[in-house]
């Protein structure tokens, strides 16, 4: 995830591709361009399958695969849910993580004494959450189609997972709200959109915008047969906001953590250089009405 300023690739906190796999940028295969929402998630769950184990090795331990609890990290600045306790009282509350990837967030949520389930796309990445948290729950699904009741859940959460990577973040606002119970509470953290505008490398070539943070075209990798492979949406704020109230929820906080003196971790573009100037994590905290 180390990524050269020279390279247009937008490594979100869950992707694990080295700049070496990725076509040079005098191809067709790397580059933006309008996606279907099934193409996303075709893309999405091929990805993330192939790519589980190296990401696990890579991510896993700042994630909290070595803590016997697990953790809750909402973005590389390293926050977590014990810290930040946005979803409010956990104890006996069900619990619905979306894009749980290797559930460390779910076996947190459980061992504070909450019900919970872990929903991702990925069968490889719920096979490794599933050797980490015998206990909780796993479920593959797309989380624009959530296979749950209506009213079914009291919190929702999701770090970094899902939404970046549908093409319609509105149908999994709907989704959600339609498995919470009123007044529920619905955490996620995506890529702050700002850094949309500029290059995705850790040192100050970093710092230059150099694309409109109004462009909403996917970027998009391709193989060498054309198919998507990997595919990632760009909202703004407004855009969010927008879905968030259109799906019957209202907007408590919108968090921009800021980047902690004591963590020196490089991850993609995320980095010390760039996160103690520029945003890198939006964490929205909502509620169903």
């Amino acid at each position: 995830m180390h990524v050269p300023a020279r390279y247009e690739v937008r490594a979100g906190p869950r992707r694990t591709r080295q700049t070496t796999e990725v076509a040079d940028q005098g191809s067709n295969r790397v580059g933006r361009s309008g996606l279907s929402s099934d193409a996303s998630l075709r893309a999405s769950r091929t990805w993330w399958d192939a790519e589980a184990v190296a990401y696990a090795a890579e991510h896993g331990r700042f994630l909290g695969d070595e803590t016997p609890r697990g953790a809750l990290v909402w973005g590389p600045e390293g926050w977590t849910e014990a810290q930040l306790t946005l979803l409010g009282p956990i104890t006996g509350r069900r619990i619905l993580e979306i894009g749980a990837g290797g559930a460390q967030g779910a076996r947190w949520l459980a061992s504070q004494g909450a019900e919970v389930v872990a929903l991702d796309i990925s069968h490889s990445m719920l096979r490794h959450a599933r050797a980490h948290s015998p206990v909780v729950p796993l479920v593959q699904a797309d989380a624009a189609r959530l296979p749950f009741a209506n009213a079914s859940f009291d919190l929702a959460c999701s770090a970094y997972g899902a939404i970046p990577f549908v093409a319609d973040a509105g149908a999994v606002f709907s989704e959600v709200a339609r498995v919470l119970r009123r007044g529920g509470r619905w955490v996620f953290s995506v890529t702050h959109p700002i850094r949309w505008a500029f290059p995705d490398a850790p040192g100050p070539a970093g710092l230059v915008a150099d694309r409109p943070y109004f462009d909403r075209t996917p970027y998009v990798e391709r193989d060498e047969d054309g198919t998507p492979s990997y595919v990632e949406h760009h909202r703004t704020l407004g855009d969010t906001l927008r879905a968030l109230v259109d799906s019957g929820f209202r907007v408590v906080d919108l968090v921009e953590p800021e980047w902690p003196e004591a963590n020196e971790e490089i991850w993609g573009g995320w980095s010390p250089t760039r996160g103690r100037l520029i945003p890198g994590t939006a964490i929205w905290v909502c509620e169903l009405l």
